[in-house]
């Protein structure tokens, strides 16, 4: 049978559990032109939340009673698709199941000898392409320059605060435990790392990790953390906005400080990006974080949980910030 996770329920704030179920459904078979993929690692992300939403935003919403968005990895099992054989290894949009069957649109063939397979959906994935893309073009990170990563112990955020140090770009890094504290500074290189669970006072300790000002504030969570880093910046700084993981299942969205005035006299540059405006660029960006990965340059970790039952339980994990690195499920079935 073919074990899946559909969305049962619009969360009211923050989701829980009971907003998934858990079906058994037959494994399906593939027809002329498709090939079925056994799953074996499958993504969790911060942007699912929106797609839970009956609101549409840049990506269509899940529909209630369907299988769960998202990312996964395995191995093709049955094909009648010349493009694709039995035994490779592809990563694509499979949603959270065992089994799925595709006609290989979207579908990127792996090689598990140039990195493990679970790879493809972390740094050398989706999240991996966000930091590359949103830290050099739209944020033109240069050397010598403060780069401050909110997020910082995350997939994304420990992505790009490496990125950054290859660039010869001082880091500062946020995050919400010693423990993360530690990786980053110990593990990662970052050159900073301010604990933001044990001071209220961030723009305090932000100034006096950043005595020269911030350079590029890259955006991964919103609220109070970002109202602080952008009171810092430094004029003809840069904010890639990647994401606002704060505020996802806040209901209300709580006021901050009025920026304008800080982005209209320091001339900031404020963009918002999604990593697929940079599709015609992947393989550009593979390469090299395939290079800096080989290389030893750029480091990644990830946060397992095992069992496609579990994978509620560490989607809510991760959007609370329980995962170190990039979160996945594990699922023995290939």
């Amino acid at each position: 049978m073919n074990r899946q996770i559909l969305l049962a329920a619009r969360p009211v704030g923050f989701p829980k559990e009971t907003d998934f179920r858990l079906q058994e459904a037959p494994i399906p078979e593939p027809g002329e032109g498709e090939f079925l993929v056994g799953v074996r690692w499958l993504s969790v992300d911060p942007y699912m939340r929106g797609r839970m939403n009956a609101e549409r935003s840049y990506a269509p919403s899940v529909n209630l009673g369907d299988v769960m968005v998202g990312g996964a990895a395995g191995r093709v099992l049955k094909s009648r698709q010349a493009g694709f054989s039995e035994g490779d290894y592809v990563m694509g949009m499979f949603g959270w199941q065992e089994y799925a069957v595709t006609d290989g649109k979207g579908v990127r063939k792996l090689d598990p000898a140039v990195a493990p397979v679970s790879t493809s959906l972390g740094v050398l994935g989706m999240p991996g392409l966000t930091a590359y893309f949103g830290l050099l073009t739209v944020g033109e990170a240069k050397a010598g320059e403060t780069v401050v990563v909110s997020g910082a112990a995350g997939a994304v955020g420990s992505y790009v605060g490496q990125i950054a140090k290859i660039h010869g770009c001082r880091v500062v890094g946020i995050a919400g435990s010693d423990d993360k504290v530690k990786w980053l500074k110990d593990d990662l290189g970052f050159d900073a790392v301010l604990n933001y669970k044990t001071t209220t006072d961030y723009r305090g300790a932000l100034k006096e990790l950043c005595p020269q000002g911030i350079d590029v504030y890259f955006e991964n969570v919103g609220g109070p953390i970002s109202d602080a880093a952008f009171l810092l910046l430094n004029p003809r700084a840069r904010v890639p906005v990647c994401g606002q993981v704060a505020l996802y299942s806040a209901g209300k969205e709580e006021m901050g400080p009025r920026l304008l005035m800080q982005i209209l006299v320091k001339q900031v540059k404020v963009e918002g990006f999604l990593v697929f405006q940079f599709a015609s660029r992947y393989g550009e960006g593979l390469t090299k974080l395939t290079e800096w990965v080989r290389s030893g340059q750029l480091k990644y970790k990830e946060t397992v949980t095992d069992g496609i039952e579990n994978a509620p339980q560490a989607f809510l994990s991760m959007l609370r910030g329980g995962n170190t690195g990039k979160q996945l499920v594990r699922i023995s079935n290939a």
